[in-house]
């Protein structure tokens, strides 16, 4: 395993004395678990697992901590620093960066930018969302690394156990085929997690699926945004050695859930049963019972010493790889899932894994695990988090109402970002002038064209709820 604690040499050196005390006190000894655990081998790993992303509450799970590989669900943590990079000031939204010869030769799915050649951070999230383009991700990563793809994915690694993600290891950051890029489903859904809750704003990227780049329509791969009422991202991903990968958010009569599907036999079977599994997840919400499932024994080992690397991933969709353990069916999980006794997160039983070192003890839910990473390293608050720019001729706005109390206030806006007229914009609370009378708080959505707010408050008007157009000088006014 000396590969693998290489990985976790790059991620010391980057450690403060302050940030390696703080997460050792808080995930004890689970810190260095990522490097100590080997490749996984004999094919995709089946792994489903869906919590409330409100209490972190795991509701269904099947062999949610055997390691595999991220495939392009890596670009999840790229982005995550990414989002960090733009609230901590470091970089822009507008800014433009350079395309090394490294960074434009990275294999397809890509965006295929040239050597020389700049590009708007804005493109790269958008390429990376979308087409989850290899390119686009290693020119963020170079421009936030130092100009290193392997810098920045020590720097990915070391954000992944600061999150308590202790069973990932990062070598790049697109999720191209490495021996030594693990991760688990519990880990992905934490980093998912982290990424709603720390990110509100910029989340909103995630359910963008299709943007204009050089007069091309990029088209996205989640087909879930089209087929599963509610979702909102987060994220696909294909090698031959991950099978077919899924993150999946959605929500429903004001719940959310994260689900995550890794080991999928095809796409159209992982989308299906990601389907089932957030029906799952919701109907245990509804019941006010949620369930946990005992770990399931894989048919095979899990683990095993690490081999070479697996070849390089063909663009997604390709066609279906077979994966050598067999993937149980989502029935099966539901099945189980209802046979089990409902129990506390920290006392699930958990079935041993061949080859694997024992689990570390979970002192908290995920939940609790994100939130103290996050309150601890958070750069800015929510309120403060950079919204993405309008494009030139979208500064209008719709105005839905005005409320007395900033509870009202956030309850409504809530509920418009539910609709299909706030999908792909930006939800705001201006908060009142201390020398008002009536100290209203004003919710808006922003980025509309003139059209687009007209057509918007009209959609609403039919809904039986109230809306006046706002236009551009009236919306240069800061929110809360």
């Amino acid at each position: 395993m000396p590969n693998a604690r290489r990985c976790g040499r790059g991620v010391a050196r980057l450690f403060s004395l302050v940030a390696a005390a703080t997460f050792a006190a808080s995930l004890g000894s689970g810190a260095t678990l990522a490097t100590q655990l080997p490749a996984p081998r004999g094919g995709p790993i089946y792994e489903a697992i869906v919590l409330d992303a409100e209490t972190g509450q795991v509701l269904r799970e099947l062999n949610p901590d055997a390691v595999t590989y991220p495939a392009s669900l890596t670009k999840m943590m790229t982005l995550y620093l990414t989002f960090e990079a733009l609230n901590q000031g470091r970089i822009r939204l507008d800014q433009y960066v350079p395309v090394s010869e490294a960074a434009a030769a990275h294999a397809p799915s890509k965006l295929g930018l040239r050597p020389g050649e700049t590009v708007m951070v804005r493109d790269l999230i958008l390429g990376i969302v979308t087409k989850s383009a290899n390119d686009a991700a290693a020119v963020l990563a170079e421009a936030l690394g130092g100009g290193s793809e392997a810098s920045f994915a020590a720097m990915m690694t070391q954000k992944a156990q600061q999150l308590g993600m202790t069973r990932t290891c990062y070598r790049n950051a697109s999720g191209l085929p490495d021996p030594q890029q693990l991760t688990t489903a519990r880990d992905i859904a934490r980093l998912a997690l982290a990424l709603v809750h720390d990110f509100p704003r910029e989340y909103r990227y995630f359910s963008v699926k299709e943007f204009d780049f050089a007069g091309r329509a990029i088209a996205g791969h989640d087909h879930l945004l089209d087929k599963y009422p509610g979702t909102d991202g987060i994220k696909t991903g294909f090698t031959v050695a991950s099978g077919y990968n899924l993150a999946s958010s959605a929500v429903r009569d004001g719940h959310r859930l994260i689900g995550v599907i890794l080991g999928g036999e095809t796409v159209h079977v992982r989308d299906s049963e990601m389907e089932q599994l957030l029906d799952l997840g919701f109907g245990d919400l509804a019941r006010q019972g949620p369930v946990m499932v005992q770990r399931a024994v894989p048919a095979a080992p899990v683990m095993a010493a690490a081999q070479t690397p697996p070849p390089p991933a063909p663009p997604e969709p390709a066609a279906a790889a077979q994966p050598s353990h067999p993937a149980p069916s989502i029935a099966a999980l539901a099945a189980a899932s209802m046979a089990a006794p409902s129990q506390p997160p920290a006392q699930a039983a958990a079935a041993p894994q061949q080859a694997a070192p024992p689990e570390p003890e979970r002192q908290s839910t995920i939940a609790a695990v994100a939130s103290a990473a996050l309150h601890h390293l958070a750069p800015v608050s929510r309120a403060e988090a950079a919204p993405a720019a309008a494009e030139p001729g979208e500064g209008w706005g719709i105005q839905i109402g005005s409320y007395r109390g900033e509870a009202a206030a956030e309850r409504a806006e809530r509920k418009i970002a539910r609709l299909a007229v706030a999908r792909d914009r930006e939800t705001i609370i201006l908060a009142p002038d201390a020398r008002e009378r009536n100290r209203l708080y004003i919710l808006r959505v922003t980025h509309f064209s003139s059209k687009g707010a007209r057509t918007a408050c009209e959609e609403l008007h039919r809904q039986g709820l109230g809306c006046s157009v706002v236009p551009p000088a009236a919306m240069k006014v800061a929110s809360r």
